[in-house]
């Protein structure tokens, strides 16, 4: 087919793109504008990017669909001219479901946090223990270097994003995935732009875990209160998983060991071990991740000790605990959290994988969520585990009304209040001067945003070269 993507330059859109690619379509796009890296991935997989959007840009004879990215509103030039002239049009979780999903047995994975590492570890997993699955994630597995992949074998491991779906549809993306196996990783209150309260957003999950057949799986992590009431709607198997020891779970983990190299603990199925297994990833929430990947491939056929060569073999996602570099003893550290319980596992990772180090917690909040006030008194407790915390004022223009908008300031002011020192600071370049002057040998920083953060990482990388 020739297939044009309107907003083909977001992470998602990008990833689908090389996919249908990969599946041997003509695939072109659209986008308002078009950086690295997406855009030299673009160029490598040889589809033609047009910038920024005109009604040029597209001729009805020669696409046979049009792909419409959740960024596009109903007035684009260009979606007014699909509509128009009648072009065939789709949602991006729609051209999914309809070109991959129907032949395949889909292996979900939904929940506010974790969603990206779990879903790459997952599909590392069966890979390695040569299922040959097919990939669809909102990030850059090391294993695949991508965020796609195109297996001959049964499986498709998705993120199941609980976003909104096109601006024609507006219901959540993962509606659209038809779940067989699915892993969750839990529901906490997020993305205010598009739920207007906790009930809402979860009602979205209740909507997902209906659409798991009877002879379906769902691994739920139970460390939530949220969690029994919501897997109600399921009416396949249901199992639970969590890391915590004061939580009566199916599946969890034991003689938990969190060091430099990862973590290493047994996995135990209602009171009986399983395997002890070494996963190369930090932190505690990562070993809930891995449990909820364990049941799930259990569920799949794997058995112990393929899931747990899979573990060993994980070499991590971008942007999650990444390190950038390592200068003069100082290390850099790139990670994508912005809840506040993210921000709380991510510390307490990097303090685990840099035992004895200083670790500086820098923190630009900057989501939909993140820019507004409903999580602060979970802000100001999220630092806790760091030696000192920056806020950096945003870099991305809130379309938030001034009542409802996060002071960064104030959340300084908190953190520190808290327990744990903190400073406001005006920029990532302000940030960047003030750390190059201030670190020393031994020091830690991770900087957390869900944006490139003014290119702080590599700015300061550069500054203390």
């Amino acid at each position: 087919m020739r297939i044009y993507l309107l907003g083909i330059a977001g992470t998602g859109m990008g990833s689908f793109a090389g996919l249908l690619r990969k599946a041997g379509h003509e695939v072109s796009g659209s986008d308002e504008n078009v950086y690295p890296p997406m855009s030299d991935k673009l160029r490598d997989w040889q589809i033609r990017v047009f910038t920024p959007y005109s009604a040029t840009n597209l001729n009805r004879a020669d696409i046979d669909l049009a792909v419409v990215g959740n960024v596009i509103r109903a007035d684009n030039v260009e979606a007014r001219k699909v509509r128009r002239e009648g072009i065939p049009h789709v949602s991006f979780p729609e051209a999914l479901e309809d070109l991959f999903l129907s032949t395949r047995h889909p292996v979900v994975v939904a929940g506010t946090h974790g969603k990206t590492t779990t879903t790459s570890l997952l599909a590392q997993v069966l890979a390695h223990a040569g299922r040959d699955p097919s990939l669809l994630v909102g990030g850059v597995p090391l294993n695949f270097n991508e965020g796609f992949r195109l297996g001959r074998g049964d499986e498709f491991v998705i993120e199941g994003d609980e976003y909104d779906t096109a601006y024609f549809d507006k219901g959540p993306k993962f509606l659209h995935y038809r779940p067989r196996t699915a892993v969750f990783t839990g529901a906490e209150f997020d993305h205010a732009d598009i739920y207007r309260d906790l009930a809402h957003y979860e009602s979205a999950f209740e909507k997902f875990f209906a659409l798991l057949p009877q002879d379906g799986y769902l691994a739920a992590c139970n460390g939530f209160e949220n969690t029994g009431r919501l897997v109600q709607k399921a009416k396949c198997k249901v199992e639970t998983y969590c890391a915590r020891e004061d939580v009566d779970s199916d599946w969890n983990s034991r003689w938990v060991n969190l060091g430099p190299a990862g973590a290493t603990f047994e996995v135990d199925y209602r009171g009986t071990s399983e395997i002890r297994v070494t996963l190369p990833a930090a932190g505690r929430h990562n070993v809930e991740n891995a449990l909820g990947v364990y049941a799930a491939c259990r569920a799949l056929g794997l058995k112990p000790d393929q899931i747990a060569a899979g573990f060993q073999s994980f070499r991590g996602v971008k942007r999650r605990q990444e390190l950038k570099g390592e200068i003069r003893g100082i290390a850099i550290i790139d990670d994508f959290a912005h809840h506040p319980t993210a921000v709380r596992e991510t510390i307490a990772a990097v303090a685990a994988q840099y035992p004895g180090r200083r670790v500086i917690a820098v923190f630009e909040p900057r989501s939909q969520t993140a820019m507004r006030k409903i999580h602060g008194d979970e802000y100001a407790h999220a630092f806790k585990g760091a030696a000192e915390a920056i806020i950096s004022q945003p870099t991305a223009i809130a379309k938030i009304p001034e009542a409802e908008r996060v002071d960064a300031k104030k959340m300084a002011s908190d953190i520190a209040a808290s327990g744990t020192p903190a400073r406001w600071m005006e920029s990532p370049d302000a940030i960047v001067a003030w750390l190059a002057k201030e670190l020393r040998k031994g020091d830690v920083v991770l900087a957390m945003s869900n944006g490139s953060f003014g290119g702080l990482h590599e700015k300061l990388l550069k500054a203390l070269t």
